[in-house]
């Protein structure tokens, strides 16, 4: 058993009961517009991403949802951003923030733990190893470590990407899209896996789900180009059940907004 230092038993206690007390998540605040060659992508607009809690963004395609999203993450998007993106204890966001993109993006050659460990490795960092196990425990991949990518299945591999994403220990957590292409069973699975291990971060999630906006949102925010139209998500705590009647009755105002466009 090797001598945990103080940083170290914190984020045993984080993988243990789902909240990092080391390093607090701030709410963080995008304001501002974006065009691409001139034309407008959206209209000035404030997001909000509370501390501690799940945003979903959701919206039909080219409304700018993962614009926004990786205006935060700090990646290449193509477009003009005019404004600022701020957290609330005034500290950098950049270097506090992890991805999850809708494809697993993981490498063909590396195993599961090399994958995982990614991160620390391209950084030229030595892997905490007993945090890598602990999280594959957690994921329940431990029996899949060795394996490569094309011997996993689609289920596996998002939780594969997961893990990585966990693996990097941000308390600002974007997630474009992550579970569009699994079957609706290993959807609901992730979605619940999820909400577990990302529990006292700020995670923002890009959607076009109104199910899964309803299932994981404290806050839910319905993007057109024109700005954000905010929905009163149900009460019950996250991941709601699938056939609760508040969370089903969300999901269909969410798709009634959609199919009118709402402005």
């Amino acid at each position: 058993m090797p001598d945990l230092s103080h940083r170290d038993r914190a984020r045993g206690r984080f993988l243990a009961d789902g909240v990092d007390p080391v390093t607090p998540a701030p709410a963080i605040t995008v304001a501002g517009s974006a065009s691409i060659d001139g034309a407008r992508l959206f209209a000035p607009l404030t997001l909000t991403l509370e501390a501690a809690q799940w945003t979903c963004l959701l919206g039909g395609s080219g409304v700018g949802k993962s614009t926004v999203l990786r205006l935060i993450a700090g990646l290449e998007t193509g477009a003009e951003f005019s404004g600022a993106i701020t957290a609330s204890d005034d500290a950098p966001v950049l270097k506090r923030v992890a991805y999850m993109a809708q494809d697993d993006l993981l490498l063909p050659w590396a195993t599961v733990a090399q994958n995982v460990g990614l991160g620390a490795r391209l950084r030229g960092e030595q892997v905490d190893r007993a945090r890598l196990d602990d999280l594959l425990r957690r994921v329940r991949l431990t029996a899949h470590a060795a394996k490569r990518p094309a011997e996993l299945s689609g289920g596996q591999r998002q939780r594969v990407a997961l893990a990585r994403t966990l693996m990097e220990d941000k308390p600002v957590v974007l997630l474009d899209e992550p579970f569009s292409a699994l079957d609706a069973r290993t959807r609901a699975d992730m979605q619940e896996l999820a909400a577990e291990l990302l529990a006292g971060r700020t995670v923002l999630l890009v959607t076009h789900d109104p199910a899964e906006a309803a299932r994981l949102g404290h806050s839910i925010q319905v993007m057109t180009a024109a700005g954000l139209t905010p929905v009163a998500p149900p009460t019950a705590q996250i991941p709601r059940a699938v056939d609760d009647a508040a969370t089903l009755e969300c999901q269909a105002a969410l798709l009634r907004m959609l199919r009118e466009g709402v402005q």
